[in-house]
């Protein structure tokens, strides 16, 4: 006596016959949207990048995670640095996020202390913008850990710069030659820019200014840090909690 052959073991066989091939394109008609998505929101609007070195401390820290608002500029085609619709201009102050512009292929961190048109000076680690003094005032002794876990001396200062608050370090004899510079005039379409910790950052001192179109955000917010220097996490450290959702200023 014959009998008709269940739906559910025709099913699982035909399943079966399709072999590896066919799940993978399962999984990726599944979930390749999402991920084309996730990976477009990624280059034009928004995009994580880690801090690896401590040009910018203390305003952010070797180890810090940060989010950086890629539309706060202009809206750019996804997957390119064509800029479709330019929305606002980096002013002073900012940090933001760019090509390098010796090899672009590496991206630097760094805030702005010069606009097109500025004449930048510094003067004993004082910065003069259009001839006006960025006033700053002494707030403690610091200890600065590099990326080698070496400690030095340093001095934490709150800067202000032509109206824009923020806190440097200074540790002077550390770098010779970046406590002065200048004066030079930011040509258009460029700007001039500077690590928050002076004497120990590589920025417009050294290689020069940053053309627009290297630009790619501008630094909103610290989502994860962690100190690989102290801890007992496995390569991680220890947790910076008190920094999580910290803003960038």
């Amino acid at each position: 006596m014959s009998q008709t052959p269940r739906n559910d073991l025709l099913d699982y066989e035909r399943v079966d016959q399709r072999g590896p091939i066919w799940w993978v394109w399962d999984i990726l008609k599944t979930w390749g949207p999402a991920l084309l998505a996730v990976f477009a929101i990624r280059s034009a609007v928004a995009e994580p990048f880690r801090i690896p070195s401590g040009s910018m401390v203390p305003t952010l820290e070797i180890g810090d995670h940060i989010l950086v608002s890629k539309f706060k500029y202009g809206l750019r085609v996804p997957f390119t640095d064509v800029e479709v619709l330019p929305l606002e201009e980096p002013v002073r102050g900012d940090v933001i996020v760019f090509r390098y512009p010796p090899n672009p292929e590496l991206d630097y961190i760094k805030r702005i202390v010069g606009i097109p048109g500025d004449r930048v000076e510094v003067r004993d680690n004082t910065v003069y913008v259009n001839g006006d003094k960025a006033t700053r005032t002494y707030v403690d002794e610091y200890r600065f850990v590099d990326d080698n876990c070496s400690a030095d001396p340093a001095r934490l200062y709150r800067e202000d710069l032509l109206g824009v608050q923020h806190a440097v370090l200074t540790s002077p004899g550390s770098r010779v030659g970046l406590a002065n510079f200048g004066p030079t005039v930011v040509p258009e379409g460029s700007y001039f820019v500077m690590g928050d910790n002076r004497d120990n950052s590589a920025d417009s001192r050294v290689w020069g200014i940053v053309p627009r179109d290297h630009i790619k955000g501008k630094a909103v917010l610290v989502w994860l840090s962690y100190d690989s220097c102290n801890g007992s996490i496995p390569v991680l450290g220890t947790f910076r909690e008190g920094r999580f959702g910290e803003l960038v200023d």
